[in-house]
C-alpha cells in the first residue's frame, strides 16, 4: 500500500502543476521544480550494475541534483544491502535531505529504528498505513495515519500470498527468537552516535589524488552520456 500511496502523491503533484484535475474536494500543493524517484528494485545487467548499485547510483543522483523546491520519492532505502549497511545509509540520507537539501520528501522504509528521527528532526513526521488485526489475521484499512506503525506484517503477507503454512509458522516462531535476541543483544541505537562521531573529511592532497585516480582510469570514448553524467557527480560529490 505504501509504494502505490508513494507514486500517488507524485502523479497528484504532477496532474495539479499541469492544471489538471486532482481526486480531492480542495488541494494546495505548492509548485516543484522537479520530482525525484527511487522506486522499485531492478539490476542493469547491460551496465554490469547490481540491484543495490542502480538504487546507490539513483539515489546519488537525487541527492546530488535535488533543490529545496524539488518533490522526492525514496521508497525502502537500502534494503538491497546488509541490514545495518542498508539503514545507517537510509539515516543518513535522510539527514541529508532534511538538514541541507530542505525538500518535501515521502520517504517510507521497512526500518523502524528511522522513526526515532522524528523527534529529534524538526521537520520529520511519521505516518503509517492503518491495518487491524483480526483473529489472527490482517486486514488492509486503505488508510494512512499519522504515527509510527506497531510493527512489520511480513509473516502474514507471506501468509496472505499462500506461502505453505508448515514455512509459514516456522518463519514465525524463527521471528519471535530473532526479536528476542535483538531485545537481550543491547546493541548501541543508532540515534546515540553522536553527530560528532563522523570521521573528519580527507585532505585536500588525498582528494586530489582520488579525482586524479578515477579521471585517468575512466574510458572515455566508452562512456554513456548518462555513465559521463553519474561519473561527474561522483567526482563533484568528491569535491563536496
Amino acid at each position: 500500500g505504501k509504494s502505490t500511496f508513494l507514486r500517488q502523491n507524485a502523479l497528484l503533484c504532477i496532474l495539479a502543476q499541469m492544471g489538471s484535475n486532482v481526486p480531492a474536494k480542495a488541494a494546495k500543493i505548492g509548485v516543484a521544480d522537479a520530482v525525484f524517484s527511487r522506486i522499485g528494485a531492478a539490476d542493469d545487467l547491460a551496465a554490469g550494475q547490481s540491484t543495490f548499485m542502480v538504487e546507490m547510483v539513483e539515489t546519488a543522483q537525487i541527492l546530488n541534483r535535488a533543490t529545496a523546491r524539488s518533490l522526492v520519492i525514496l521508497d525502502e532505502l537500502g534494503r538491497g544491502t546488509a541490514t545495518y549497511d542498508g539503514l545507517a545509509i537510509a539515516w543518513a540520507c535522510v539527514e541529508d535531505i532534511v538538514g541541507r537539501l530542505g525538500c518535501r520528501t515521502l520517504f517510507a522504509t521497512h526500518y523502524h529504528e528511522l522513526t526515532s528521527l522524528e523527534a529529534q528532526m524538526e521537520n520529520v513526521s511519521c505516518w503509517q498505513v492503518a491495518v487491524r488485526e483480526w483473529k489472527g489475521e490482517i486486514v488492509f484499512l486503505h488508510e494512512v495515519k499519522r504515527g509510527a506503525a506497531a510493527g512489520s506484517y511480513g509473516v502474514q503477507v507471506a501468509k496472505l500470498a499462500g506461502v505453505p503454512q508448515q514455512v509459514v509458522s516456522r518463519a514465525d516462531n524463527l521471528l519471535e527468537g530473532f526479536m528476542k535476541v535483538a531485545r537481550n543483544k543491547g546493541v548501541v541505537r543508532v540515534d546515540e552516535l553522536s553527530l560528532f562521531s563522523a570521521p573528519v573529511s580527507a585532505p585536500v592532497a588525498t582528494v586530489r589524488g582520488e579525482i586524479e585516480e578515477r579521471i585517468k582510469n575512466l574510458d572515455v570514448d566508452g562512456l554513456s552520456a548518462r555513465e559521463a553524467l553519474d561519473e561527474l557527480y561522483k567526482l563533484r560529490g568528491l569535491v563536496n
